[in-house]
């Protein structure tokens, strides 16, 4: 089944408005979806951007149109603090799921966001992190091991540079192929070029 590559930070409230669709998006035509956490902060480095509420003028209408979009999909959502985050550990942790437990992976992101943004709970620290998960059944001592592993270490790295090189500069980034979506308010498009096979 052909999937959809799905490119998120644990900082970006747009990539956790989009990861609670993206999978009932893919099924509805029929594909899969490939979970593909990243480091905005690198991304950064290459655009010269930084976090929405630190940039002038972005940041005030960016706080409010999280909230706004948020209502208007109903989603639950709490602005958190600290914000952002780094956010190694919970991607690293995503990338041994992948390995260890893929049918995790999806549960495991969705879990991790809310606890972040909804509940406050601050999943840079790999110990609530590890805890997030253990709560879907996962061994939480291998999934704080994981954290620190030089393997997940290094599958992020190169993960995040990979995207990089693909033209990601911002979470969420799907592909359709090599068609490029960015934003939660692209679904739309990405719906109808999932049904229409392009347009």
């Amino acid at each position: 089944m052909a999937t959809l590559d799905f490119y998120y930070d644990f900082s970006s409230p747009y990539g956790y408005f989009a990861a609670t669709r993206i999978s009932v998006l893919a099924a509805t035509h029929g594909r899969g979806v490939n979970w593909r956490p990243i480091l905005l902060g690198a991304v950064f480095k290459v655009t010269g951007s930084g976090p929405l509420p630190s940039l002038p003028l972005k940041g005030p209408y960016g706080l409010k149109d999280m909230a706004r979009t948020a209502r208007f999909l109903g989603i639950p959502y709490n602005f958190p603090e600290p914000f952002p985050i780094p956010t190694q550990a919970p991607a690293r942790i995503v990338y041994w799921l992948a390995v260890t437990a893929p049918e995790k992976v999806e549960p495991a992101t969705l879990a991790l966001y809310r606890a972040y943004f909804v509940d406050g709970r601050n999943i840079a620290d790999p110990e609530v992190a590890a805890d997030m998960v253990a709560g879907l059944g996962v061994d939480r001592v291998a999934a704080l091991a994981a954290t620190n592993d030089q393997a997940m270490k290094d599958r992020l790295r190169n993960e995040t540079q990979a995207a990089i090189d693909r033209g990601v500069f911002g979470s969420p980034t799907v592909f359709v192929g090599e068609e490029q979506f960015w934003g939660v308010d692209r679904f739309d498009q990405i719906e109808r070029w999932l049904r229409e096979g392009g347009f």
